[in-house]
């Protein structure tokens, strides 16, 4: 019960960001454009403190050298063949592609942390509910279009909140006594992110005559090295 309750939490801000991002109007074109490319920046800056502060040195720590960075290699690979074929097919999305990437390991890995110590999982997830908003919130803009029914796309965030806790009860319930797996899992992820990272949400971030996405990526990395400290 607790794996769902802190899984089902942390996702829950994935939606909740959507609606921000469907009902915060800034009339301003200027300004509004400024805030949606720092809160994307911000973003990429979480995802990045993911990558270098949790998903890396967690799965590298049960993996040997080589496997880790042939794992973190063939993520990238992968998802630079999923980004390939998303772009055939006119689709978009690589932020929320991200977003589920960080999501999804993170809670296996919670489940797995259940077993040992529950106070630092409590604290994962009140790090993965942060991070997630601003990233639901920039994944939400980048998917929503005047022409499409919010409700369509806000099911699919719950959907995917809604693995959270899934993933949390396989951690969990196999995870905690299978290492190598999930740091195989967050290592593959890892890569995936890296490229979507640069490939896509970075470019995306930058405008040029404003400085607030640059500063907002490194206010998302500083909240993930703010968790990172707090857990140890």
């Amino acid at each position: 019960m607790t794996a769902i309750l802190l899984a089902g939490f942390a996702g829950l801000s994935m939606p909740l960001g959507g609606l921000l991002a469907r009902w915060v109007h800034i009339r301003n074109a200027k300004l509004r454009d400024g805030v949606l490319h720092a809160v994307t920046a911000f973003g990429g800056g979480a995802l990045l403190s993911a990558v270098a502060l949790v998903l890396v040195p967690e799965g590298a720590k049960a993996l040997s050298p080589a496997l880790a960075l042939g794992l973190l290699v063939a993520g990238g690979v992968f998802f630079a063949w999923v980004d390939t074929i998303m772009d055939r097919v006119g689709g978009s999305g690589a932020l929320l592609l991200a977003m589920v990437l960080d999501f999804l390991p993170e809670a296996l890995a919670l489940g797995a942390m259940l077993v040992h110590d529950r106070a630092t999982a409590t604290l994962l997830a009140i790090m993965i509910f942060l991070q997630n908003l601003p990233e639901g919130f920039a994944a939400f803009r980048e998917l929503w279009h005047d022409d499409r029914p919010i409700w369509h796309l806000l099911l699919v965030f719950l959907g995917l909140a809604a693995l959270g806790p899934i993933c949390a009860l396989i951690g969990l319930a196999w995870m905690a006594n299978l290492p190598e797996l999930l740091g195989g899992i967050m290592i593959f992820a890892a890569g995936g992110i890296l490229y979507l990272l640069f490939q896509d949400i970075a470019p995306k971030a930058h405008t040029s005559g404003c400085n607030w996405s640059a500063l907002g990526a490194v206010a998302g990395f500083a909240l993930g090295l703010a968790g990172n400290l707090m857990l140890g």
